[in-house]
């Protein structure tokens, strides 16, 4: 954990991401950042890996992350992570193995903030107020995940079977 936190980090992360943040003081936003670390991922490297199971989850500060799906040893691209969104949570909380290789931009790379277990253990231990927001910012970006999944595979449905366009 750094001791100090710079005014623009804390800036950058109310501009990122506003709805995590809309509920926090700039102190509180502050202190939050001393239980990240930053990671700064060149253009088109691995972030995380399909089969790891996550020990960090992962907010994105600039660029985006790209969700690639492995088979056969080719990788599909089959979404994106933008600025101000999460990444990697799910293999987080349920300690299941990642099922999607994240992978930072091909052009620009990815400047993301880790969240690591240990430290989100002592967040929500020392700081439940800051914790609980997090959380809910995590069943956001979960219930986000699943209503555009269902929205794609209800569209993806229709057009495998014909369904109302007869």
């Amino acid at each position: 954990m750094t001791a100090n936190v710079s005014e623009p980090l804390v800036q950058k992360v109310m501009e990122a991401c506003p709805k995590f943040c809309e509920a926090l003081t700039n102190e509180e936003v502050a202190t939050f950042l001393k239980f990240t670390n930053i990671v700064d991922a060149e253009p088109n490297n691995i972030i995380a890996d399909i089969g790891e199971v996550g020990n960090e989850f992962y907010l994105v500060l600039e660029g985006r992350v790209r969700l690639m799906s492995v088979e056969g040893g080719n990788e599909m691209d089959v979404g994106r992570i933008e600025v101000g969104c999460l990444a990697g949570e799910m293999s987080f909380f349920d300690r299941q193995p990642r099922s999607i290789r994240l992978r930072s931009g091909k052009k620009n790379g990815v400047k993301l903030l880790a969240i690591p277990r240990p430290m989100y253990k002592r967040l929500c231990v020392e700081h439940s107020y800051i914790s609980v927001n997090l959380l809910e910012f995590v069943v956001m970006s979960l219930d986000k995940l699943i209503r555009n999944s269902s929205k794609y595979m209800t569209t993806l449905y229709k057009h495998v079977a014909g369904v109302g366009y007869r």
